[in-house]
């Protein structure tokens, strides 16, 4: 076995193949848009750039077959509350069920993050945001959804048998969303409903940036600080929903307001691997076609939670339940059968009892793990917030 770093083209369409060569034959297995990986790597696309670096390894064996691969990163914007040390990530690990292949890509991620000046490592994690390719995929492999990470069930003894500890577990929740509710949200609906005060109003196409600037304010105040995210500027935010319009569906997308004042958010996206999953990662021209086509011709039945969140001067006042049945309102309508929300991390109770107050249940598990370099450290889990 022998490792080839990733640095020109040709190895960094290798580091895509290992993927789908790690699954094949799998059907629940759906390849990911080559492009989306691609992106990750590109400085002129991925503003994490601007913060930290990157490196990139493939695995062949002796007969220069492709057998494994990983990636390493540092981001001096990737801090979790606690964090005691500097700490790098690796991520897009794949490899076959060989410890001594696993190692290899570990043993290398690990020596270029020392080099680097980390002291530990998590992974897999994104070099990027948090709402794809994070963590590793412990329960629940069934189809995934759009950028979600997805993994054979062996790869979690390749981790822990290295020494890899769970630093969090991250929780994805599902439901049918046509299932009655529980009767008391709506007690809790009709407490605010009484007051005109309030409203709630999905997405208007031709309002994308007074809605993109509403997304901010929310956002901001219900999220940045925690978990090491970052305060969002509203050019940000409508640059991600223009990038959004082609495949969103402006009915699952909510804002509750307090006198015209943006309080509450709850943005969904149709599962875009329902179509995905028949353009082999390809994204050209014909793909492109192909995907209208498909979108066109076949309704998507399952829609996926990216973001739900109320500021904190309105919550446990019942605004969550109040923007809930509204939108419930809304799905009785729509042709989604299956519901799934992005993961919440062990250490957010607060968001956990909200799916669960939904009538949700656990539909899968991803872990992201840590390893300190130092392996006398004392190793502490994820703190709750």
């Amino acid at each position: 076995m022998f490792l080839v770093n990733v640095s020109d083209g040709k190895t960094a369409r290798e580091f895509i193949a290992v993927n789908p060569l790690m699954n094949q034959g799998n059907p629940h297995y759906i390849r990911p848009l080559d492009k989306d990986v691609h992106d990750v790597f590109d400085p002129a696309k991925n503003k994490a750039y601007r913060f930290g670096q990157t490196a990139r390894w493939i695995l062949k064996d002796d007969q220069q077959k492709l057998i494994g691969r990983i990636a390493a990163f540092t981001n001096t914007k990737y801090k979790n509350k606690g964090d005691d040390v500097p700490v790098g990530g690796i991520g897009f690990f794949d490899c076959i069920n060989n410890q001594e292949a696993a190692d290899m890509l570990f043993d290398v991620a690990k020596h270029w993050l020392l080099q680097q000046g980390m002291q530990a490592m998590d992974g897999p994690i994104n070099f990027g945001e948090r709402d794809r390719w994070w963590g590793l995929l412990v329960e629940g492999f069934d189809p995934p959804v759009y950028c979600l990470n997805y993994n054979l069930p062996y790869y979690r003894s390749l981790f822990e048998t290295y020494g890899f500890k769970l630093f969090y577990q991250q929780i994805c929740f599902a439901m049918k969303p046509k299932k009655p509710l529980q009767q008391k949200l709506y007690e809790r609906h009709a407490l605010i409903a009484a007051d005109p005060d309030f409203s709630v109003r999905w997405l208007q196409h031709g309002d994308l940036d007074r809605m993109a600037k509403d997304f901010t304010t929310v956002y901001n105040k219900a999220w940045a600080g925690h978990g090491g995210l970052k305060e969002l500027n509203t050019a940000t935010a409508v640059k991600m929903f223009k990038s959004m319009k082609p495949v969103m569906d402006k009915r699952v997308i909510w804002f509750t307001y307090y006198k015209e004042e943006p309080i509450a958010l709850f943005v969904n996206l149709p599962d875009l691997n329902q179509w995905f999953r028949s353009l082999n990662g390809q994204f050209g021209l014909l793909a492109k076609l192909k995907f209208l086509w498909l979108k066109w011709t076949r309704p998507c039945t399952r829609f996926v939670g990216l973001v739900f969140g109320v500021i904190p001067e309105y919550q446990q006042k019942g605004v969550d339940a109040y923007m809930i049945i509204e939108a419930y309102k809304e799905i009785l309508e729509l042709p989604y059968e299956e519901y799934e929300m992005q993961w919440i991390g062990d250490f957010n109770p607060k968001m956990i009892r909200v799916a669960e107050g939904l009538g949700a249940h656990p539909s899968r598990k991803l872990t992201t793990y840590r390893y300190y370099f130092d392996r006398l450290k004392e190793f502490k889990r994820h703190p709750q917030v």
